[in-house]
């Protein structure tokens, strides 16, 4: 009421002043509407009072912090402060009331802050901002400025100092205003100043983290190395590098690069030394340092970062440092390599060979030293997993005609010939023969097989290998002496291996490997005849002809198992035979059968043979087992049909037994079941 009395009267004597006492009584009665409108007369006045205008700037900001508008709050209290220091500190401390004072000082730290880290609307100046973009500091403002001798600066460090004056004056302990003044000092080039701001906080808390990383900064760009390297150790030993994220928004470009160049130097003369876990943290710790320095992402930093991960045995802690990389770079040789290594010592086979044929597909010059520096069990591991790998994918290839996934048979091409060159062990020269096979280089593959093995090798698989590409030039009885050893020693590669021969010759080479194996059993030679009629079966693809052989050959050699396997299949192909050859076929499964102590299937197929030809299976049962030796057995499966109740599946089995020799047994058996049936028909 008073203002307004003295507003109200004829004499304009201190009418700015009063509106502004005016415009701080309507705050303090939360009529910030009222308020304002005060607070920007006395802004826009024609004669502009200076001290009015700086509690009309400070009532101003105090209203916009309730607005939200906190930027704005931080460029009217720098306009003041840029005006008369003094005389806002007097303002805050007369007009602001101590339960928004807490809130101001806040607001006022925080904008600084981003003001210097160029969060605010980078480029642009704070005052040439609020001038350009709010048009709140209109040309009657600029008189202000124009009347107290002061000109809006065309930086925002000056104004920022300038605020963080005001705040150390109205709190002399905070530590934050402190260090905002010292930021400000910095990036106005002012660093002797800011170092003796720097080093007086640092002597009132030696552990606080901030102050040393930017004593740190700023000895190392005075040149004094080991004291910067001291304040960094003491960084480190506090355990939070996270201090650096918001200073390094606040440091030029040339002091970052400074500080990177220099952590990454002595992260890497830390590893030259000393390999204990404390030297590899710290090593950590500096290059922690040099990735943020350049703003993330600094590749020889992450890997070597992540090497110091896996040696600790923090292993997802490399792989996310690796991946940070291949985001950036996904054909990165190292860092694929790395990352493949990592997988190996996890024992993820799946990821560590994908890691290692992606950087190998790269560049195999650069990998294939990496692992071979690997001890001599992770080699092996590696070797064979890649070898385990490229074998599924050729097997696939000449199975379907395509490869799995992305693969192409070039990327088997540089594996295999990578694993020549990591081991040289005879299954990778044999794996690398057959890729070169499947690609259709059969010279470049005879010669290398060759290189490998001499001319006549003496290995089975190279020398079945020797024997197809030379199968060309070559009769094919000789071919198949050295794949019928093959076949002896793994059917599966043989079978592979056949898939590089084309149909005509495969069927030449099956007649002269049956023939062969015919003429071996006749001297008795039975395991080496197994080995000409497996090539046989594999080369006819299953023909029952060269089934039967084997079977025959197998029986010789008491290996039943591995024989009803092959007349199984003779058996399920059975079609347009005629019944004497199906006849053979079921008393030869009866037989083994039998020999497996499988009776009542053994006697099933007996009783199909002499349905189909009796005479024919009667001579065979004759020979082998024997008559009586068989009817036996059907009596003892007959009788434990009848025990059971199934007096039909008796009968049929007593009667063929019959046929086969007049058992007494089997005559008192079917007696029985006569007088056991007498009330219904079994015929």
């Amino acid at each position: 009421d008073i203002c307004e009395q003295l507003l109200a009267a004829e004499q304009s004597t201190y009418h700015n002043t009063l509106l502004a006492l005016r415009g701080f009584c309507s705050l303090h009665a939360q009529d910030h509407h009222g308020a304002l409108q005060d607070f920007q007369r006395v802004i826009e006045h024609d004669s502009p009072h200076p001290n009015s205008c700086i509690k009309a700037l400070c009532g101003r900001g105090l209203i916009r912090i309730s607005g939200g508008s906190n930027y704005l709050t931080a460029l009217d209290y720098i306009t003041a402060c840029q005006l008369k220091l003094e005389e806002t500190i007097f303002t805050i401390k007369s007009y602001v009331p101590w339960n928004q004072r807490g809130l101001l000082l806040k607001v006022l730290q925080e904008e600084g802050q981003m003001m210097l880290q160029k969060k605010r609307y980078p480029g642009g100046s704070s005052v040439s901002f609020q001038r350009k973009q709010t048009g709140l500091c209109t040309f009657l403002t600029l008189k202000v400025f124009c009347l107290v001798g002061f000109f809006p600066p065309s930086r925002d460090a000056p104004g920022v100092f300038q605020l963080a004056s005001l705040l150390v004056e109205l709190d002399s302990s905070d530590e934050a205003s402190r260090l905002l003044c010292a930021d400000a000092l910095y990036q106005m080039g002012r660093g002797e100043e800011a170092h003796r701001l720097l080093a007086l906080a640092l002597s009132r808390n030696p552990q606080r983290a901030p102050v040393l990383a930017r004593l740190a900064l700023l000895q190392l760009k005075r040149g004094f190395v080991y004291d910067g390297n001291q304040l960094l150790k003491r960084v480190i030993r506090t355990g939070d590098s996270s201090c650096l994220l918001p200073i390094l928004d606040i440091f030029q470009d040339e002091d970052r690069k400074l500080l990177q160049s220099h952590c990454r130097w002595r992260a890497l003369a830390i590893l030259k030394g000393k390999q204990e876990g404390a030297a590899i943290k710290e090593a950590i710790a500096h290059l922690s340092f040099a990735i943020l320095a350049a703003g993330g992402y600094a590749e020889d930093c992450l890997l070597t970062r992540a090497r110091c991960y896996g040696r600790l045995g923090q292993m997802k802690t490399a792989i996310f440092d690796f991946n940070a990389i291949l985001k950036e770079d996904p054909r990165n040789v190292q860092a694929l390599s790395g990352r493949g290594f990592v997988h190996l010592a996890l024992r993820q086979q799946k990821e560590a060979v994908q890691d290692l044929i992606s950087a190998l597909k790269v560049e195999a010059g650069a990998v294939i030293p990496a692992i071979l520096s690997l001890k001599p069990e992770a080699q092996g591991l590696v070797t064979g997993w890649l070898l385990q790998h490229g074998r599924a994918a050729l097997t696939e290839l000449m199975a379907t005609k395509n490869l799995p996934g992305e693969e192409t048979l070039g990327d088997l091409l540089t594996m295999a010939k990578a694993l020549t060159k990591i081991c040289k062990a005879a299954q990778h020269h044999i794996f690398y023969t057959d890729v070169l096979m499947a690609n259709g280089e059969h010279q470049e593959a005879l010669k290398h097989l060759q290189e490998a093995f001499g001319h006549c090798p003496a290995e089975d698989l190279a020398r079945a290998r020797l024997a197809v590409l030379q199968l060309q030039s070559r009769k094919v009885a000789e071919a198949a002496a050295p794949l019928s050893a093959l076949a002896r020693r793994d059917e599966k590669d043989l079978a592979f291996l056949l898939n590089f021969v084309d149909t005509k010759q495969q069927q030449h080479l099956a007649q002269a490997a049956a023939q062969e194996g015919k003429v071996l059993m006749k001297g008795h030679h039975y395991e080496k005849a197994l080995g000409y009629h497996s090539l046989a079966v594999l080369a006819s693809r299953d023909s029952p002809r060269y089934l039967r052989r084997r079977a025959a050959c197998l029986m010789h050699l008491k290996k039943y198992e591995r024989a009803l396997k092959d007349m199984e299949k003779v058996i399920q192909g059975h079609g347009c035979n005629s019944p004497k050859t199906r006849a053979g076929d079921h008393c030869c499964q009866g037989f083994l059968l039998l020999a497996l102590a499988e009776e009542e299937a053994a006697v099933q197929h007996y009783v199909e043979a002499l349905q189909l030809d009796e005479p024919l299976a009667l001579g065979t049962i004759t020979n082998c087992p024997g008559r009586e030796t068989l009817t036996k057995t059907f009596h003892k499966v007959a009788q434990n049909n009848f025990e059971k109740q199934r007096y039909e599946e008796a009968w049929k089995i007593t009667d063929y037994g019959l046929k086969i020799d007049k058992s007494t047994e089997l005559q008192k058996l079917r007696a029985r079941l006569k007088r056991e049936a007498s009330s219904c028909s079994i015929h």
